[in-house]
């Protein structure tokens, strides 16, 4: 079978990475198709070779840009490389503008879609990761959700064939890559000095770093909170930050590798995120977490408290930090039989239909 992978922001290379293991174990062909949405080295060079990523077929590098710019120029690269690569399936992952263009252009040209993590929803149609969802599931052949509640989600909305309960490949990569990351100690040259106790912290969605209002309200949270915050702050954030006043307990460091992040949190007290991946993360490694968004997609989380969804509100972020989660962190994204990866794999592999040889035997 002859797989395209797209992928071009950092969550989509995690994800990538324990499925494309699972490709090569099942002799599956596979090119990765690189659109450059993150294009900075350290948001994604490092991780194809830190996870173990088959270098890209090809790099469209479109870079920044405005959500119609970004996604058209994705658009004409990846019609031009899949006219003449024509695979078997395209596979793309998560709700970014590199996922909505792969699916349209596959649309177009007749290539099937599989979207992981299909099923998702927000019901936030500000956000453009929601419109990204809704559209990429729209247009696959093959869905593949993470939970019960996104396969409950597609139903809702009409949408029952080609769909199946997979678990979520970030638990995959979460479990298989948190032993790499204890064993090669990425913090010792990262966190020179660092305190003994210490919050996670990342904010990177327009909703929190576009709105000058938000993004101060997180910071004068931030402020009031007696521990020190590890802060990686993306290029683009960091220059946002030189308007405000930033509380000297707030550590700001580069961004960091997905090794090191997942070290991150398993050494901190607590996670302050507008992320929805490491929302999971969090959870899954044992962590308290604020969620500094209005909704989330991952409800699961929020069983017994151990994700509080408190927005840009400086004293619901505050209140959240002296609140403790009850009972064991809930454990989500599992599928019986196998990991997501290899039920993935199963999947694509039963609904391969190689085309008739030109030279049929006699």
């Amino acid at each position: 079978m002859d797989i395209v992978t797209v992928v071009g922001a950092r969550p989509q290379f995690i994800k990538a990475a324990v499925v494309s293991h699972a490709f090569l174990q099942a002799g599956f062909r596979e090119r990765i198709v690189h659109t450059g949405q993150h294009y900075d080295p350290g948001m994604s060079d490092v991780f194809f070779s830190e996870l173990g990523i088959p270098l890209p077929d090809t790099n469209l590098e479109v870079g920044s840009g405005s959500h119609g710019a970004q996604t058209g120029a994705m658009m004409i690269g990846l019609e031009s490389y899949l006219q003449t690569k024509r695979p078997d399936w395209l596979v793309v992952y998560g709700d970014t503008n590199s996922t909505l263009a792969c699916a349209i252009v596959g649309a177009k040209l007749g290539i099937p879609v599989a979207h992981v993590e299909a099923g998702l929803r927000s019901f936030n149609m500000r956000m453009p990761e929601e419109i990204n969802r809704i559209v990429t599931d729209r247009l696959s052949g093959l869905l593949f959700c993470p939970t019960q509640t996104a396969v409950e989600h597609l139903a809702r909305e009409g949408m029952t064939k080609g769909v199946h309960l997979t678990g979520d490949v970030m638990l995959d990569a979460t479990r298989f890559f948190a032993h790499r990351a204890a064993e090669s100690r990425p913090l010792e040259s990262i966190l020179k000095g660092a305190p003994s106790s210490y919050f996670l912290a990342t904010v990177h969605r327009a909703e929190n770093t576009d709105d000058p209002s938000r993004l101060e309200a997180i910071l004068q949270a931030f402020g009031q909170i007696e521990k020190t915050i590890v802060w990686p702050v993306h290029p683009r954030t960091r220059n946002l930050l030189s308007r405000f006043l930033v509380s000297g307990n707030i550590r700001i460091i580069e961004p960091v590798s997905y090794l090191a992040m997942l070290t991150l949190i398993s050494q901190s007290s607590k996670v302050l995120t507008d992320s929805g991946g490491l929302q999971k993360e969090a959870v899954w490694l044992g962590k308290p977490c604020i969620t500094m968004r209005d909704e989330t997609e991952w409800t699961e989380t929020l069983e017994g408290g151990w994700n509080q969804i408190v927005g840009a509100d400086s004293h619901a972020i505050v209140r959240a930090i002296s609140l403790e989660p009850t009972g064991p962190a809930p454990l989500f994204g599992s599928v019986a039989g196998g990991t997501a990866s290899s039920h993935i794999c199963r999947i694509l592999a039963e609904s391969f239909n190689p085309p008739a040889s030109d030279h049929p035997s006699k």
